[in-house]
């Protein structure tokens, strides 16, 4: 097996799946309870948290709640912004955002909730910081973007976003940083930003395990009633063994070793598949504008489904685009949004690589992209 899909999720790092199993065995007491069973997990949590607010920068670890995920952590923002903002209800977006910003925000504005400008992208994938500024207004309850875009690894600017939200309204400033936290170097520290969600599964930790950066001063109301876990901001009985998981994953990834490899490996599939003709990578190449680990590739004329599929009966496996709505056979909304012409998107590959992705790997790869494309293209010429 290939594996090129790391940006849908990773496998478990040994090291923290080692660091989970006891809390799954004989360590497994509540960690609201009194006695010194329930005390031990609490204590690991705590160390957990503590791990988390180094690895994002926090000013503290209070300031890291626990979520399931990426979609609770972007949901919360949202729907607890709005919950806040009195008779605020404008939102700023763009239109790349994962499917968990972009339909929420998409289902707010249908039902008449709230109004949302959505921020243009160019060619490249960028946002023009100078339309984040003209979009603000007083009614401005929120801007939400992603810090890496999960399809073709693009970064966006958000420190400098933060900065120019802060100083023309007082709007909330949220950041998805779901597929970029532990594939570049980011910190929190001296930043604006008042909400940032991450999810452990996209960087060697569980799934079902995230965590939410409130900015101390920001008073979202609770996500979920009952208990009062979280310092009453997310009732529950908490999973101990999670939140062990991602508490070591965060201490793993804040060395952020083996980028640099990982980009070159990137560098070598992307410019060898490059020699077919008709092709040509969505995003920047630029290194500084996008995450090491992801190129998306369109072959012209060339249906991405099928390539994926023929990779697949090759042990290979990529993506034709997000993991969360690669089903459909619409071009992806974040290609639409680059203009990347329909004959281009419809033939589009994402590519990701991981900690466990070798130069082998890589060749092989590039021999059957090639052997598939062309098998393909040749097929289409003999039936047309």
């Amino acid at each position: 097996m290939i594996y090129l899909d790391y940006n849908a999720t990773t496998p478990v790092d040994p090291e923290v799946l080692a660091a989970m199993l006891p809390f799954l065995s004989e360590e497994f007491a509540n960690s609201t309870s009194a006695h010194s069973a329930g005390q031990r997990a609490a204590a690991a949590i705590e160390d957990a948290r503590e791990s988390v607010a180094a690895l994002l920068g926090a000013d503290s670890a209070t300031e890291i709640v626990f979520t399931s995920g990426g979609t609770e952590g972007n949901n919360w923002s949202i729907l607890g912004t709005l919950a806040i903002s009195g008779e605020k209800r404008h939102i700023i977006t763009t239109p790349v955002e994962h499917a968990n910003v972009a339909r929420l925000c998409s289902n707010l504005e249908a039902d008449g909730k709230v109004s949302v400008s959505r921020l243009n992208v160019d060619a490249k994938g960028a946002i023009d910081l100078d339309e984040l500024r003209a979009s603000l207004t007083p009614e401005t309850a929120l801007v939400s973007m992603m810090l890496a875009n999960n399809e073709t690894g693009v970064i966006f600017p958000v420190i400098e976003a933060a900065r120019i939200v802060k100083e023309n309204s007082d709007a909330v400033f949220h950041v998805d940083a779901v597929n970029a936290i532990g594939k570049l170097p980011f910190s929190l520290k001296g930043s604006a930003i008042d909400l940032l969600s991450i999810s452990a599964h996209k960087f060697y930790g569980p799934k079902g395990i995230g965590a939410l950066f409130i900015r101390e001063g920001v008073k979202l109301p609770p996500s979920m009633i009952g208990g009062g876990q979280e310092s009453g901001r997310r009732a529950g009985t908490v999973p101990t063994h999670q939140i062990v998981g991602l508490g070591v994953a965060a201490e793993i990834a804040r060395s952020l070793d083996g980028l640099e490899h990982t980009a070159e490996l990137r560098d070598r599939l992307e410019n060898a598949i490059l020699e077919l003709p008709a092709t040509c990578v969505n995003g920047s190449r630029d290194p500084s504008c996008r995450v090491p680990n992801t190129t998306n590739i369109s072959f012209e004329h060339t249906n991405g489904e099928m390539i994926m599929h023929r990779l697949d009966e090759l042990g290979t496996y990529v993506s034709t685009g997000s993991a969360c709505h690669t089903k459909g056979h619409a071009a992806s909304s974040v290609l639409e949004a680059m203009q990347v012409p329909f004959s281009y998107a419809m033939g589009s590959i994402r590519f990701s690589l991981g900690r466990h992705t070798t130069a082998e790997d890589i060749d092989t790869v590039i021999d059957q992209v090639k052997k598939v494309v062309n098998a393909l293209r040749s097929h289409a010429t003999v039936g047309a």
